[in-house]
């Protein structure tokens, strides 16, 4: 059984000013795509900025998400690392918090080869009995995960059941789709090729784009689930623009803006992320209000 089918936001992480986690918030962000139709929430992932995060944030923030949810709506914990080890207690800690999944990025910096991706997530796989989802996206990393490796590890470890699909070549995941032929998940991580993957057999996206417009994120994947291909298809292609704004800069900067736009944040970024430039702003600020969202 699949995780979940359709709309999950790789949610931000709300800082106070002083750069503290504002868990207060956290809670209402939780409850706020719990009641617009999110389909699940990805906490602690790239969008949550979990690279400048300590471990007891890391899984304090797992475990405030998964509390608030009470079951009302799947929870994936991000937990990946470029060190085995640290994947590992991760892990393990946050399936103490009773998520429904783990998001595993590929071990960024190392560049390790595909038996070492095997062997990492292997030991992680080990270690847990909680589902997993391969998070591959080489832009960030500089690793990735191949479509023989994938459905290798689909099919040898029990618990890797789905991947997180971000190297934008469509490509390779329609080579992806061919060999597992259904033996993993696949969702999309790129907001602006849902459609796409949807098309060669995908379950749903993990979307940066869903924190500000998480009902039509929804819509877009379930009016494809629902057969209605032109209808997804319009949502598609309305949302292109405000993808491209989203992206301008290094995610989550433009994403956090707009949150801090529309009053769900207060925009706050950890270093060595920084606010968002002033001309990049007022890109955001117009593809938003071309979407048609208030601020």
């Amino acid at each position: 059984m699949s995780i979940f089918k359709g709309s999950g936001v790789a949610l931000v992480t709300p800082f106070m000013p002083n750069g503290e986690i504002d868990y207060e918030q956290l809670r209402k962000l939780t409850d706020f795509h719990v009641e617009h139709k999110t389909d699940a929430i990805i906490v602690c992932g790239t969008s949550g900025e979990s690279a400048t995060m300590t471990v007891e944030e890391h899984l304090e923030c797992i475990a405030v998400v998964a509390e608030q949810a009470n079951g009302r709506i799947p929870v994936v914990a991000g937990t990946g690392s470029n060190d085995t080890a640290t994947a590992i207690e991760l892990s393990t800690e946050a399936e103490k918090c009773g998520v429904d999944g783990l998001l595993m990025v590929t071990p960024y910096y190392n560049k390790c080869t595909q038996n070492g991706l095997i062997k990492h997530y292997e030991k992680v796989s080990e270690a847990v009995k909680t589902p997993i989802i391969l998070y591959n996206v080489p832009s960030r990393t500089g690793c990735n995960i191949l479509p023989a490796t994938a459905v290798k590890m689909a099919k040898e470890l029990e618990n890797v059941v789905a991947i997180k699909e971000a190297s934008g070549n469509i490509s390779q995941v329609a080579e992806l789709a061919h060999l597992a032929d259904g033996c993993i998940d696949i969702y999309s991580g790129n907001d602006d090729q849902i459609v796409p993957l949807l098309s060669l057999g995908g379950i749903g996206v993990i979307s940066v784009t869903a924190n500000i417009i998480p009902d039509d994120t929804h819509d877009l994947c379930q009016k494809f689930f629902d057969g209605d291909v032109k209808g997804s298809l319009e949502l598609q292609l309305k949302a292109i623009d405000l993808c491209k704004a989203l992206f301008c800069e290094v995610n989550p900067i433009p994403v956090k803006k707009a949150t801090e736009l529309m009053g769900m944040t207060n925009g706050v970024v950890r270093l060595p992320l920084t606010e968002m430039e002033p001309e990049n702003t007022a890109k955001l600020e117009k593809a938003m209000r071309d979407y048609g969202i208030s601020f």
